[in-house]
């Protein structure tokens, strides 16, 4: 087999490994809130924590791997996630569990802002596209078995287990990765060590205040620290620009084919993300659904995605991103407006047409978006350019957690609304139809969100991808 094939092979391993952990968890959180004995205002930490870490670290480790090494950083962080997955499975305490988690998303982003980097360097400008297009296969895949092994682990195993099938997948891929990835070429540079800790303060400050926002409401103490670590970052920005190895490098933005890749990327995150969000409340909150049989309402969503992500990748090498993807925004939002059509006695085969618009949008979307950006990007920083990208996504996500629960909690008891997204609660008769009118506007408000999406997508401008280039 052709070591490129391999290498992208071990790379989805690992995406495939992240995307089962980010559905499988929440399906587990029912039981590991009764098995650790905690509340869900601890407990939802358990996902918020691994978001938050991974926002705070993602270009940091890929400026990382620009200089070190990808491949090292790659397969340091393969190995990391899997040793702290097999703690997370036998975590005594939910702080205990908390804190491998944190581990853990470090180690995912040592490998997620580096493997995108590995693939720009290792295919053609050509073929990337169909590259990052079995990427998104992997993560689909993933999806769709967090979701039935969810169930099936949590029902006869425990939870635990959730966590150590993480193991056997992890172990066999490190092996694989140190044997087949290597780096060609490491770029001279400078670490910034001082512009890293106050860039990670900076946003996990912020990222903390608007999070408790959500979780609790606002307070002096949360809106303060928003507002610190908003501070904290312009002081980062303003230091950072002067130096001639800044920890981001600002310079990429310069090009606006992969500016504005990364900034579609951030608003697709923040306007499609919630409405998932919001789904699966409904199913649970009004329509009374388990949490795994809302989740099993997403999956002809996940296999659509799945099955054209690879084709709509190799389109993009043919024809550019920009059509591709703005395509791809539009089939979210129609999505969107198939979910904003739900009234509380609709039928669920809508949620299932929802899905299905939007696993197209997402194949024709990520592929596009990411080859974009990286065939735009300096050779010499895609760890650094890829970093951006998965950070721009996590705090689009962060964005779009806190717009909904804001949202929500106008309506319902916060705390209700947390109960409901993990699967414990369900709301009266009497509130349903307020959920759904607020869910209606909440909708609306993602669909703006997404037009600008789209939007940005659209003015990137017109790319070269031929063999010549």
């Amino acid at each position: 087999m052709d070591h490129k094939n391999i290498i992208l092979g071990i790379i989805i391993i690992g995406i495939l490994m992240v995307s089962i952990d980010s559905t499988i968890v929440l399906l587990a959180f029912p039981d590991m809130i009764v098995a650790l004995h905690s509340s869900i205002s601890v407990m939802i930490w358990v996902i918020i924590v691994y978001l938050l870490v991974s926002a705070v670290t993602a270009t940091q480790f890929g400026k990382i791997g620009d200089i070190y090494g990808r491949s090292k950083v790659f397969n340091l962080g393969f190995g990391v996630f899997t040793i702290a997955s097999v703690l997370c499975g036998f975590a005594p305490t939910d702080i205990t569990l908390i804190l491998f988690r944190v581990v853990q998303a470090i180690g995912g982003a040592m490998m997620q802002s580096n493997s995108g980097a590995i693939i720009a360097d290792l295919f053609e400008r050509h073929n990337i596209g169909k590259a990052y297009g079995f990427t998104g296969l992997g993560w689909n895949i993933g999806s769709i078995l967090g979701i039935i092994l969810g169930g099936i682990i949590t029902t006869f195993f425990g939870y635990r287990y959730i966590f150590f099938i993480n193991a056997p997948i992890g172990i066999l891929a490190v092996i694989l990765g140190v044997k087949y990835i290597k780096d060609n070429v490491r770029h001279k540079q400078n670490l910034d060590i001082i512009g890293m800790v106050l860039f990670g303060l900076g946003i996990a400050i912020a990222a903390f205040g608007a999070l408790e926002v959500a979780a609790i409401g606002p307070s002096i103490l949360n809106i303060g620290a928003f507002f610190v670590g908003i501070i904290i970052l312009i002081s980062f920005f303003y230091v950072d620009s002067k130096k001639e190895s800044p920890a981001i490098d600002m310079q990429s933005l310069k090009n606006k084919i992969f500016r504005n890749s990364v900034f579609a990327l951030f608003m697709q995150g923040m306007g499609y993300i919630g409405a998932v969000f919001l789904v699966i409340m409904y199913l649970q909150g009004v329509r009374g659904m388990s949490a795994l049989n809302a989740s099993l309402l997403l999956i002809p969503g996940y296999v659509v995605g799945g099955i054209l992500a690879p084709f709509m990748g190799r389109y993009s090498d043919k024809y550019g991103a920009r059509v591709i993807a703005t395509i791809g925004i539009l089939m979210m939002i129609v999505g969107l407006f198939t979910y904003y059509s739900l009234q509380i006695d609709s039928s669920v085969y809508l949620v299932i047409i929802g899905t299905i618009f939007s696993g197209i949008g997402s194949a024709m979307f990520f592929p596009a978006n990411s080859s974009a950006a990286m065939t735009n990007a300096d050779s010499n920083s895609r760890g650094s350019a890829f970093g951006l990208l998965r950070l721009m996504s996590s705090v689009g996500f962060i964005l779009s957690f806190v717009i909904i629960f804001l949202i929500m909690s106008a309506v319902i008891p916060r705390s209700l609304a947390f109960e409901i997204f993990v699967g414990t609660s369900k709301i009266t008769t009497a509130a349903a139809g307020a959920f759904v009118s607020s869910m209606h506007v909440a909708i609306l408000g993602l669909v703006v969100i997404l037009v600008i999406a789209g939007l940005l997508s659209l003015t990137r401008g017109k790319e070269n991808r031929s063999k010549a280039q």
